[in-house]
């Protein structure tokens, strides 16, 4: 299992960031799961549909807490991220390390054809018409599409994934999440309860799968630039919808910043991203104060052209300065891009410093 090396100050920051009280998405989680299986205040198809909606919703942010602890900055404990993270990958149907080996990649290489977590919009050998199917497949069964797109970094013959005692945690993980349903599964079947499985668990489920890659293309679809600022949508809401929501997913809407530095405090990135706008007074950045907003300018790319990089009009990208990174760095423009993919207006202020 790899561990993100975090320096003292980044150390710091995620030992004293008050973490605790965004936590409520689980016993919330529980509530709605409990208020679907015994149907609260009335037994009417109109309130069952509302908790699966409001219970779909918690499990998108339960999505969101696994994201955290793939970077392993859910807290100053690395421990609790790796073990929480393995029994919500279990839940989910993705194994915590492939999850984490794909998104470090999608931090490194954001955008281009060895972007591994945006296939196949990232990759310029799927053609115009296979991703249109494609994508909307993503949206509506997102809950199936995205472990198999976890998967392909460990399955696929190109696998960067080399190291033998990686391969075997991931084998071991895999054989968790089999036992794990296949338990479940078991039990449902002994017990003949289908029906409420269905209801509790399997519509929420498929519902969250569609909130988790609807935020997933909403801050990348259309994205042309490796470059991390420019190359996401941005959200730093102006309402307290979008604020709270925000809250809840462990700030991950705030999507540039959070690309630039991966290994940075969440409760940090608002702050980042305000720090570029000032310095950087006349560059455009897709940053937007709602996620409607956000969303409406990525809803064309669905039907236009379904691609990242290479695939809406982005150059091939330049020689990496990692031939493969293994773990989430500092700064990712600092550190891997090629000079011709930085914003262009912040590299005078790097000579300068």
């Amino acid at each position: 299992m790899s561990l993100t090396a975090f320096t003292e100050e980044e150390l710091e920051a995620l030992e004293h960031k008050w973490t605790l009280p965004r936590f409520v998405f689980f016993p919330a989680g529980l509530v709605g799961l409990w208020s679907i299986g015994h149907p609260w205040p009335i037994d009417h198809w109109s309130v069952v549909l509302g908790w699966q909606f409001y219970t779909a919703y918690i499990l998108f942010c339960w999505t969101s807490c696994f994201h955290e602890t793939a970077h392993q900055t859910l807290t100053g404990s690395q421990r609790l991220s790796v073990w929480l993270g393995r029994g919500l990958g279990c839940i989910i149907g993705a194994p915590y390390t492939v999850y984490r080996e794909s998104h470090i990649r999608h931090h490194a290489y954001l955008n281009k054809p060895s972007d591994w977590e945006l296939w196949p919009y990232s990759d310029p050998n799927a053609s115009l018409a296979f991703r249109r199917v494609f994508v909307w497949l993503d949206l509506f069964f997102g809950a199936l599409t995205s472990p198999y797109i976890y998967g392909r970094i460990f399955f696929h013959r190109d696998s960067p994934i080399k190291s033998p005692q990686l391969r075997r945690q991931i084998r071991l993980e895999y054989a968790g999440v089999a036992l794990f349903w296949g338990s479940v599964l078991a039990a449902i079947a002994w017990s003949g309860e289908w029906l409420d499985f269905l209801q509790v668990w399997v519509v929420p489920h498929l519902l969250a799968g569609m909130y988790q890659n609807g935020r997933k293309l909403t801050e990348h679809l259309g994205m042309a630039s490796y470059d991390p600022l420019l190359g996401t949508r941005t959200v730093i809401g102006d309402n307290f919808l979008t604020r709270i929501c925000t809250y809840m997913n462990f700030d991950i809407f705030v999507h540039g910043p959070h690309h630039r530095h991966p290994r940075i405090a969440h409760d940090q990135l608002k702050a980042k991203m305000q720090e570029y706008l000032a310095e950087n007074p006349d560059q455009k950045y897709p940053v937007f104060a709602s996620y409607w907003q956000a969303t409406a300018q990525m809803v064309p790319w669905l039907f236009r052209n379904p691609g990242v990089g290479m695939n809406v009009g982005a150059a091939r990208p330049g020689a990496e300065r990692e031939r493969d990174v293994l773990n989430f760095v500092a700064d990712v423009t600092d550190e891997l891009l090629a000079d011709s993919e930085r914003a262009a207006e912040e590299r005078p202020l790097r000579r300068a410093a």
